[in-house]
């Protein structure tokens, strides 16, 4: 079995799919290495195993996949409910998520573990509206983590890697549904958006810009805007002057088909339909590719920005796009996101090597500047050198040998990292 990409083939033995709480304390009886498997989107081997993949998708604790308490706000949902699939029975029920990641395909549990993120200056990672986890662990003890009840350990346990337990259910905060408009400038020049970076990254409730790097303007800039009257459709944000805004939809990939993405071109519809980059229905992104990411912080993305350019003529033959995107700070103990941070997100050409070949040098000036890469994504820096980047990493280390003291958990590059 291949992860999404098919750049990794994993080493597990098996793959098992419980259907009751009891079947999966019988499979977490059974000696050997166990390891949680979601969407497989990671494209690296942090969900590897030589033992047994996990997968809860068709696991039944007797309540709804999607359970909403009107009087919270807060939705329980089965951990491996797709945030495409959640989003929509969400918005059913006028309720919403405050952001969603490019891809609707991912998995809630996956995603919130490996702090996978949208974008928007003032919206943090999807683990930051988590405020509950329940946990199966290697000794067939089912705990639930709460912010509220459990504030000495939930920092650790949101962005876990998998490090603790299978995750069975997901409680993630709530608001009421809104609606939203999607608009993409053209071939914004590079002058502009260094100088006037904050106000284009502010100018609406998510910003992504995509480039190839070696071009002289960003090849589109899409505002995703919150619409307060979606009656009246609201209005296209004008952060800088003189940009040009596409006047047909369009991929992030060059020359692609834009059936695959969001509508666009101003037309207001409801969060669910717009906050991700790609509709549930079709394939994501491009299929064949690699991805990478490294998160700046925030105060030297124009640094960092000029970093890459400066690679251009090494990473764009690579490259079959790439996306900035900005993300607020949290709390989480393994969250890049310790303080506000730009994302760099480099998609890839499905060739291995030359991707190899170019990260060290990619890695270098980023991680002067204080970058943390992607738990999910590829990178060549070392797992003992990816620790230290986190001041609380000796403190999840010591909550993952609690829960799982026999280290059953540890395949792949969460062994690495873990020791």
């Amino acid at each position: 079995m291949r992860n999404w990409a098919g750049n990794l083939l994993y080493s597990a033995r098996g793959l098992v799919r419980p259907t009751s709480l009891d079947e999966l304390a019988d499979v977490l009886d059974t000696p050997g290495p166990v390891r949680a498997l979601g969407s497989r989107h990671s494209f690296n081997d942090l969900a590897d195993t030589p033992g047994v993949h996990v997968q809860v998708d068709r696991l039944d604790d007797g309540r709804p996949a999607v359970d909403l308490d009107a009087a919270t706000g807060v939705v329980s949902v089965n951990a491996a409910i797709r945030y495409g699939d959640l989003s929509r029975a969400l918005q059913l029920q006028g309720r919403a998520l405050g952001n969603l990641a490019s891809l609707p395909h991912i998995t809630v549990a996956g995603a919130v573990a490996t702090a996978t993120h949208g974008s928007g200056d003032a919206n943090p990672s999807l683990a930051s509206a988590v405020v509950g986890l329940e946990i199966m662990t290697t000794g067939g003890e089912l705990r639930r983590i709460t912010r509220d009840g459990d504030p000495e350990l939930f920092g650790g346990t949101v962005v876990s890697l998998g490090a603790l337990g299978i995750v069975t259910r997901v409680e993630l905060a709530t608001e009421p549904s809104f609606s939203v408009r999607q608009d993409v400038a053209l071939d914004v020049p590079w002058e502009t958006v260094l100088d006037r970076f904050d106000d284009v990254t502010g100018a609406a409730y998510s910003v992504s810009l995509f480039t190839g790097w070696d071009e002289p303007a960003v090849r589109q800039v899409w505002f995703k805007s919150v619409v307060e009257d979606a009656d009246d459709g609201g209005t296209r944000p004008d952060p800088v002057p003189d940009l040009r805004w596409a006047t047909s939809e369009v991929h992030p990939l060059p020359g692609v088909d834009a059936a695959a993405c969001t509508p666009q071109l101003g037309a207001p519809g409801p969060w669910n339909e717009r906050l991700s980059h790609f509709r549930l229905e079709f394939t994501p992104s491009a299929g064949a590719e690699l991805q990478s990411e490294y998160l700046v912080p925030r105060h030297r993305a124009v640094e960092a920005i000029e970093a890459v350019r400066a690679l251009a003529p090494r990473v764009a033959p690579l490259l079959q796009t790439s996306e900035i995107r900005t993300v607020a700070a949290d709390e989480l103990w393994m969250s890049p996101f310790g303080d506000p941070a730009v994302g760099l997100h480099f998609t890839w050409r499905p060739d291995g090597p030359g991707v190899a070949g170019v990260l060290p040098d990619l890695e270098e000036p980023l991680l002067a500047l204080g970058a943390r890469p992607h738990w999910g994504k590829l990178f060549a820096l070392d797992p003992a050198e990816a620790g230290a980047l986190y001041a609380r990493f000796g403190d999840f280390r010591a909550l993952a040998e609690r829960f799982d003291p026999d280290g059953r958990l540890h395949g792949g590059y969460l062994g690495r990292l873990l020791g």
